[in-house]
């Protein structure tokens, strides 16, 4: 319905209501006798004011004259009548006119009274909404949309000025200025034909301090998280330095030594002492490419371009690889047990054997005084689980979590070597092939991690 239709029936309301009246007026008067009847409309030009308004009321107080005119004596014809009669109805009038400039006030401060309540109730949860978040594209597109919903008209918020010429004519702008900053311009423009009251304006202007408020606080927040991830990114470096010069320095000191006394010595040693320092140059050597093949594969985790090949691939079969490279020289340090009639895996066979080759290379680490590693192949429901079982020292239940973390060295590992990647690594990789690698407390001592990969289908 259109506003004028709507105004329109505001007036035929205030015409029924004293048709009503006079209805109501005249059986009265047919039951009791009297012409005493100002009262009954003196209530309808009462209610006509009150729910309809002022002009509303003066219709009805025209129309409630008229008919008392038609139904006092002498009944059903219009006729003024005695002087006192006369009188009584210009008391009327002035009564009726009195009543609606009361009624229209009381209604007007009512409709004011909800209007400002619908205000603050909406200038609160704009508030609330703004500061809810730390994203100032939704911050300020939100304030938008709630400026255009106050004003009854169209608005924008923008980084820059704009004028009229940019915009149109009618608009009203504000800074949007907080803690001695500008965050750009917020402007709304009423209906047209329509000016927004003072108590609208205000509210308007204080919607957008709450807007340029809420924005500032997002680039306080923008500023914090940066400032904090440079200094976490600046300790990284630092761990990864440090860790970096110790566990590069420990093998290249072994194979430069172990090169250097073979080459200057050979001739004086026999052929097992020879041996020997040609096998401790290739476990050093190996243990140095495992190094730099960790760190490598971290930085390509970090920058998401790590490749990912996704085939069916036999688990077991890259177990007994994995395992075997790992323990080259001490077959015993390590048994796998194998579930029989394991479907194949879904994933990356080379990461796979990675992520598992780190995990079992933790385990040697620090089970090397507490009996052999025991890595377990079996399924669980649709997928297959590669356990790593270790009689070592364990970690505290705290630390369960925290072990995958990068540079993360639990308790009691201070002496063990290490750089704190190798299970970070793991995680990393295997998410990347929709699995997961976790960690428990083993019965009777020692550390469980289990590696899961989905199984592949048909």
């Amino acid at each position: 319905m259109t506003p004028a239709m709507r105004n329109l029936m505001r007036y035929v309301g205030a015409l029924a209501i004293v048709a009503g009246a006079s209805i109501i007026a005249d059986v009265f008067s047919r039951m009791t006798g009297t012409s005493r009847l100002t009262s009954i409309f003196l209530s309808s030009v009462l209610l006509a004011a009150f729910y309809l308004g002022t002009g509303p009321g003066y219709l009805a107080a025209i129309g409630a004259l008229l008919t008392h005119l038609y139904l006092v004596d002498p009944p059903y014809k219009f006729s003024l009548g005695s002087v006192d009669e006369m009188n009584a109805l210009l008391l009327f009038l002035a009564a009726s006119v009195l009543t609606n400039l009361l009624a229209g006030r009381v209604r007007e401060e009512r409709r004011q009274s909800r209007a400002r309540a619908e205000m603050n109730a909406a200038l609160l949860e704009a508030a609330r909404e703004l500061s809810a978040t730390a994203d100032e594209g939704f911050i300020r597109e939100r304030l938008a949309e709630r400026l255009e919903r106050l004003a009854g008209g169209p608005a924008v918020v923008r980084e820059a000025a704009a004028t009229d010429a940019e915009i149109g004519e009618g608009w009203r702008f504000r800074a949007l200025v907080a803690g001695g900053a500008t965050f750009g311009v917020a402007g709304w423009r009423s209906p047209k034909g329509h000016a927004l009251e003072r108590e609208a304006q205000a509210a308007l202007e204080l919607l957008t301090d709450t807007g340029a408020a809420a924005i500032a606080r997002a680039r306080l927040d923008a500023a914090k998280a940066e400032a904090e991830a440079r200094a976490r990114t600046e300790d990284l470096r630092n761990a990864l330095l440090s860790s970096v010069s110790h566990d590069l320095r420990t093998p290249l000191a072994t194979i430069l030594g172990s090169a250097t006394t073979l080459k200057r010595f050979s001739d004086t040693f026999d052929a097992e002492t020879r041996r020997d320092l040609a096998t401790t140059i290739e476990e050093e050597a190996s243990r140095l490419d495992a190094f730099v093949s960790n760190l490598l594969q971290m930085t390509r985790l970090q920058a998401g371009v790590s490749p990912l090949n996704r085939i069916a691939f036999g688990a077991p079969e890259a177990v007994r690889t994995t395992v075997e490279r790992r323990t080259r020289g001490r077959p015993d340090s390590c048994q796998v047990r194998v579930e029989p009639g394991l479907p194949e895996a879904m994933g990356d066979p080379a990461l796979f054997e990675q992520a598992l080759g780190n995990v079992v290379d933790n385990a040697l680490r620090y089970a090397s005084c507490g009996g052999p590693v025991e890595v377990a192949v079996g399924r669980r429901g649709g997928r297959l689980v590669v356990a790593v079982n270790d009689r070592g020292p364990g970690v505290a239940e705290g630390d369960l979590e925290r072990i995958f973390e990068r540079f993360f060295r639990a308790a009691g590992s201070e002496r063990m070597s290490g750089t704190g990647l190798g299970l970070a690594i793991s995680r990393g990789l295997m998410e990347g092939m929709d699995g997961t690698v976790t960690a428990r407390p083993r019965d009777g001592g020692g550390l469980s991690v289990e590696l899961v990969l989905p199984a592949a289908t048909a």
